[in-house]
């Protein structure tokens, strides 16, 4: 796949500041991250990483059909993400780098880096077998067989990134022990052929954002540096 070798960012030398936020509204959020990059950009601030949840919240990326949207009439928060319609809440991990990133510019690189980061939390955590899925975005366990019952491709980790004057925004969620009922409603990532799933549901015990958290930033800050190497991970 020609993945790029060593760090990703333009001042590498400097750490990346992690800030835990906890349970954010979702439009607060989008403006402190909007704040935050325009400070990157300019050189006020180093890259820095924003963890936290939302509250139940749809958010549609600039690809969403009419057809994928809530039929449960809940409102939609209409972004500047790429990607289609996903949703946030409670029990649900939340990432928003906001990293400068290296000359040339590497969007498919940096998303990349931002799989390989989740593939090795789910691993951590004990669940294997994810990877990705050609032409889908995000992180997956394949269709198959689980115990005695027929499960399509599921997406256990949503990605929807934004890149402005080098700096990026938005990020990725991690499906830890959060409801699937707020899914039901729409057609997540404009996927209707696939199920979306929470490593509580596929482990078969509990998995907080708590257990979670310490683990993706370690792996989202090693894969911006390149001390995590991306891998194949296809699932075919």
């Amino acid at each position: 796949m020609g993945y790029q070798k060593g760090s990703i960012r333009r001042a590498p030398d400097r750490e990346i500041e992690i800030q835990d936020l906890g349970l954010v509204d979702y439009r607060e959020t989008w403006d402190r991250q909007a704040k935050l990059a325009a400070q990157r950009a300019d050189g006020e601030i180093t890259d820095t990483l924003l963890l936290l949840e939302h509250p139940p919240t749809y958010t549609a990326g600039k690809r969403t059909e009419d057809s994928d949207r809530p039929t449960n009439g809940l409102p939609v928060v209409d972004i500047d993400r790429g990607g289609r319609i996903t949703w946030h809440g409670p029990g649900q991990l939340v990432a928003y780098p906001i990293i400068q990133l290296d000359d040339p510019v590497d969007v498919v690189d940096y998303v990349r880096r931002l799989e390989e980061a989740l593939i090795a939390t789910c691993n951590e955590l004990g669940l294997d077998g994810v990877g990705r899925i050609e032409g889908r975005s995000g992180v997956w366990l394949p269709a198959g067989i689980v115990n005695g019952e027929l499960k399509p491709a599921r997406k256990i980790a949503a990605i929807g990134i934004r890149v402005t004057r080098g700096v990026t925004m938005h990020g990725v969620s991690l499906n830890c022990n959060n409801s699937m009922e707020y899914y039901d409603h729409i057609v997540p990532c404009g996927l209707a052929d696939a199920g979306v799933t929470t490593l509580s549901a596929e482990l078969g015990r509990d998995v907080p954002v708590a257990d979670a958290r310490d683990i993706l930033a370690r792996h989202i800050v090693d894969a911006m540096n390149g001390d995590l190497q991306v891998a194949e991970h296809e699932l075919g």
